[in-house]
């Protein structure tokens, strides 16, 4: 009787916070003028609230549903990272592998301050690569071929910049183009390409209905991403080329939010001590082997709290953001499809209450990443 007691409470409590989170989480988006924003809370084997809220586009009446796709940007890098792992746990590489020790040929013609930097490095951002963050950019040159023969040009041409090192003030460089040249690594001792890898690990293996680049919208009912301008959201069409300077393994993916929830299911798990699509000490290693950021993850102590976060801004037509508390064991995930001041104060306001919701934060408990974003 007692344990009956427990679960009427609990289910009870679920919901009334579930109320609660809507209703908030729709005046947000109405008050900060968010088309679409699409939520959920999980633990590593329930889904405690998942909801799709809003509009596919300004100009549109098409109403939100849990089958829409979100372009989710520099949130990618998790899942490129996660690729990269199931080859490192297959013995194709190591996280020490040193880049150069696979191309030794384009050493000649690469900066000396690179000779050692190593697959870790590249995805902790603490290899120096140039940021490539689309300010203040050295010029690309205008390559040519498919999608892997261009990444592989663009990271000859990145390895001849001079490096951008960490140092006291900075433990690492955020950098996508360390991304792509951690991809060519994985690409020569697989033999397969990134498109290809993502088709097999996240839609072969795990049935995750991953796709590149931003969701259709012109065949289908689907998001549309939105630009900001003159303080007026401006929706953007798929057939856009968004030109992401070859560092698509960076930030060019989009799924699902309720297949993203499976992603982020299968990293709760593996930090609770459990094997599944990769072993646990590599979801250790993943979240918590590097100080500062990790291998795709932003690797947060604070406050008594454990964290794992990342944002991606889809070439700032979208803002997604997930958030992973190691030691209750559940994660907080915001999908929208616009990108401003407005549309990160909102999502910065609705993490906020999802926490209070459902993992006892106070109100009045900010943390300095909430402030960053």
């Amino acid at each position: 009787m007692n344990k009956l007691i427990i679960v009427l409470f609990l289910t009870i409590t679920t919901i009334s916070f579930g109320q609660n989170s809507i209703q908030f989480a729709d005046s947000i988006r109405k008050a900060y003028k968010i088309p679409e924003l699409s939520y959920a809370v999980v633990s590593d084997d329930s889904i405690m609230e998942i909801q799709a809220l809003g509009l596919h586009s300004v100009a549109l009446s098409d109403s939100a549903t849990l089958n829409d796709r979100f372009h989710i940007g520099s949130n990618t890098k998790a899942m490129t990272a996660f690729i990269i792992a199931k080859y490192v746990e297959k013995g194709k590489l190591k996280w020490t592998t040193r880049f150069f020790d696979l191309f030794p040929e384009w050493k000649e013609k690469s900066n000396p301050g690179y000779t050692n930097i190593s697959l870790q490095d590249l995805l902790s951002h603490k290899a120096g690569i140039w940021p490539f963050q689309g300010e203040g950019d050295p010029e690309i040159p205008d390559f040519k071929g498919t999608n892997p023969e261009k990444r592989e040009q663009f990271g000859r041409f990145a390895l001849t910049l001079e490096p951008v090192f960490p140092d006291e003030q900075n433990p690492f460089i955020y950098s996508n183009a360390g991304y792509t040249l951690a991809t060519l690594m994985v690409e020569k001792v697989t033999g397969k390409s990134w498109e290809q890898l993502v088709e097999k690990v996240f839609n072969k293996d795990l049935k995750l209905n991953v796709k590149l680049s931003w969701p259709e919208n012109q065949k289908t009912k689907d998001t549309w991403g939105h630009n900001s301008e003159n303080g007026k959201l401006i929706p953007v069409p798929s057939t856009v080329d968004y030109h992401l300077d070859y560092t698509e393994p960076a930030g060019d993916l989009n799924i699902k939010l309720k297949d993203y929830v499976k992603f982020i299911q299968l990293n709760l798990q593996g930090l609770s001590g459990e094997n599944n699509y990769l072993k646990a000490d590599t979801y250790q290693f993943i979240h918590k082997g590097i100080e500062n950021y990790s291998l795709g993850w932003y690797n947060i102590y604070e406050n008594n709290k454990e964290l794992s976060t990342h944002s991606g801004t889809g070439a700032f037509t979208y803002f997604t953001i997930v958030h992973i508390d190691r030691i209750k064991g559940k994660a907080y995930i915001i999908f929208t499809n616009s990108f401003n001041q407005d549309t990160q104060q909102g999502v910065r306001l609705l993490m906020r209450k999802l926490k209070e919701n459902y993992g006892g934060y106070l109100s009045t408990q900010q943390s300095a990443f909430e402030h960053s974003l």
